[in-house]
C-alpha cells in the first residue's frame, strides 16, 4: 500500500525541503500504510519508512502494515526522536492540523538539531483519488446504507419519534454487517427541516410533514453519507415546488460534473438555479464535501474552493433549501468522477416518495 501511494507525498516534501514526515493523524496512517488501530506514528522519508507503537498492537502492525519497519515503544515521542536523531535528519515536517501544541513543543526540545516544521497544507489531501479498491469498499458500505434505509421506511408513519426513527435504521445497518454509522442521523421532520443539521430529536413526526433523513454507515474503515427527503402525507404545495427545484439542482450538478471542471463550478450550477427559482438566500452551505475513511474530507465542493476535479474523486452532491418556520428539502448522492462525467456510489431513488 505504501508504495503506491508514497509518490503522492513528493510535494510535501518539496514545499518543506524535509528530510522526514511525520504523521500522526491516525486515516491518514491507515490510508498510508494499512494501521488501523488507535495509537501510532509513521515517520516517512522518500525512500524509506518507520511504523511506531506501543505493546498493545504490534501483532496488529504486524497483520496490517505493509512495506516499512515496525518500531515498538514504550514512550512514543522518546522513540521517535531518537530514531530521528539517529538517521541524523535535520528538517521534519509534521501535520500541523492534527498535532498538538504541547506535543509539538515536547519534540521540539528533544529534537536540538533538528528542525520540526508544520505543514502548510493538510497531508488527508492525497486521499482525495481513490483506486478501485477503495471505491468498491464505498459502493459496498454505501448499499448496505441504502439497504437498511428501505428496511426502514415502512415505520415512517405519523406518531413516530424522530429518534426512534433513527434508532430503527442505525439497528438495520448493524444487523446488514456495518460496524457503526458514519454520524449522527439527521432526521428532521416538519418545522425542523429548516435546520440543515437537525439531529434526530423527540418530536413526533406529523401528516403533511417533509421529513429529512441524512444517513450513513461505516464498514471497513469507509464511510457512506446520502439524504433523502420524504412526505408523510401531502405537503403543502410550496414545499413540493422546493423539493422539485431542489432535485433539479441536484441532477444539474451531477450533469456537471466531469474532470477538469472546478469544484466552484459544480457548486455554482446548483446554486444559481436554486437562485433564479427565488430561493437563492436559502441555500447556505457548500454543495458537497469528499466522503472516504472521514466523513468529510477533501475535495470540498462550495463557492470557495480551489479544487479541480479529477477522475477518481469522491465527493457528495447535496443542495438544499431550508425555509425557518416551514420545513426543508435536501437531496443528497455521493458520486464518483469517471473519464467522462461521474457516477452515484449512492442508490436510493431521489424521486419524492409519499408514506
Amino acid at each position: 500500500m505504501l508504495k503506491d501511494r508514497r509518490s503522492r507525498l513528493i510535494p510535501f516534501f518539496e514545499s518543506t525541503k524535509a528530510d522526514a514526515l511525520l504523521v500522526t493523524n491516525l486515516k491518514n496512517i491507515r490510508y498510508l500504510c494499512g494501521f488501523s488501530g488507535s495509537e501510532g506514528a509513521l515517520l516517512l522519508t522518500p525512500e524509506k519508512g518507520w511504523f511506531l507503537c506501543d505493546s498493545r498492537y504490534t501483532t496488529q502492525a504486524e497483520h496490517e502494515v505493509q512495506d516499512i519497519e515496525i518500531i515498538r515503544f514504550s514512550a512514543k515521542y522518546e522513540e521517535l526522536c531518537s530514531l530521528i536523531t539517529e538517521e541524523k535528519y535535520s528538517r521534519v515536517a509534521c501535520e500541523g492540523d492534527n498535532l498538538v501544541v504541547a506535543d509539538f513543543i515536547q519534540l521540539s526540545k528533544r529534537l536540538t538539531n533538528c528542525s520540526l516544521v508544520a505543514l502548510e497544507d493538510s497531508l488527508s489531501v492525497v486521499r482525495s483519488w481513490k483506486n478501485q479498491s477503495e471505491i468498491k469498499k464505498l459502493q459496498d458500505v454505501a448499499s448496505l446504507s441504502s439497504q437498511a434505509l428501505k428496511s426502514t421506511l415502512p415505520l415512517l408513519k405519523p406518531g413516530i419519534t424522530e429518534k426512534t426513527f433513527a434508532r430503527e435504521l442505525e439497528f438495520e445497518m448493524r444487523r446488514n454487517g456495518a460496524d457503526g454509522i458514519a454520524f449522527d442521523f439527521i432526521v428532521a421532520s416538519g418545522e425542523r427541516g429548516s435546520m440543515p443539521h437537525g439531529v434526530a430529536s423527540d418530536k413526533k413526526i406529523q401528516t403533511g410533514e417533509l421529513v429529512t433523513i441524512d444517513f450513513g454507515a461505516l464498514k471497513d474503515g469507509y464511510n457512506s453519507d446520502e439524504t433523502i427527503t420524504v412526505a408523510v402525507g401531502q405537503p403543502e404545495v410550496e414545499l413540493l415546488n422546493v423539493y422539485r427545484i431542489v432535485k433539479d439542482a441536484h441532477d444539474k450538478a451531477m450533469d456537471a460534473v466531469k474532470p477538469g471542471i472546478a469544484c466552484r463550478e459544480i457548486d455554482a450550477v446548483a446554486r444559481e438555479y436554486i437562485k433564479e427559482n427565488g430561493y437563492g438566500d436559502f441555500f447556505g452551505h457548500g454543495l458537497g464535501h469528499g466522503v472516504g475513511l472521514d466523513i468529510h474530507e477533501k475535495p470540498v465542493v462550495s463557492p470557495r474552493s480551489t479544487a479541480i476535479i479529477e477522475e477518481g474523486m469522491v465527493f457528495t452532491i447535496e443542495p438544499g433549501i431550508y425555509l425557518p418556520g416551514k420545513g426543508g428539502v435536501r437531496i443528497e448522492d455521493t458520486v464518483v468522477v469517471t473519464e467522462n462525467g461521474c457516477e452515484a456510489i449512492t442508490k436510493t431513488p431521489k424521486e419524492l416518495l409519499f408514506f
